[in-house]
């Protein structure tokens, strides 16, 4: 069973950055994608982000496009969420989440991490 174990979160101010960084706990297969998810108070968990394992396809929400990078360090089993100018709308919990192949928004999801806050204030 893979735990996936997210850092980075916090409290930020509007228009600052983070960077979330997700490691898993043992080699997974290079058919899966990783990626991220958040869900904000009161509403539905949503795709953020996806890389697939030679980080040479990437996907985006079109609400982060331009302001989050998503990488990935093999080597180390991690995952990486660079968020710039942040927004109010960003707050949420973030979740890594490993997919079954794709990085399509889509995609189902084998392996959750337990989620980090990030909280943007004004």
């Amino acid at each position: 069973q893979v735990q996936l174990v997210e850092s980075g979160g916090g409290l930020v101010q509007a228009g600052g950055s983070l960077r979330l960084s997700c490691a898993a706990s043992e080699r997974t297969s290079a058919w899966y994608a990783m990626g991220w998810f958040r869900q904000a108070p009161g509403k539905e968990r949503e795709f953020v982000a996806a890389i697939n394992w030679s980080a040479s396809s990437t996907n985006y929400a079109d609400s982060v496009k331009g302001r989050f990078t998503i990488s990935r360090d093999n080597a180390k089993r991690t995952v990486y969420l660079q968020m710039n100018s942040l927004k109010l709308e960003d707050t949420a919990v973030y979740y890594c989440a490993l997919l079954r192949g794709k990085v399509d928004a889509d995609t189902p999801v084998d392996y959750w991490g337990q989620g980090t806050q990030v909280t943007v204030s004004s």
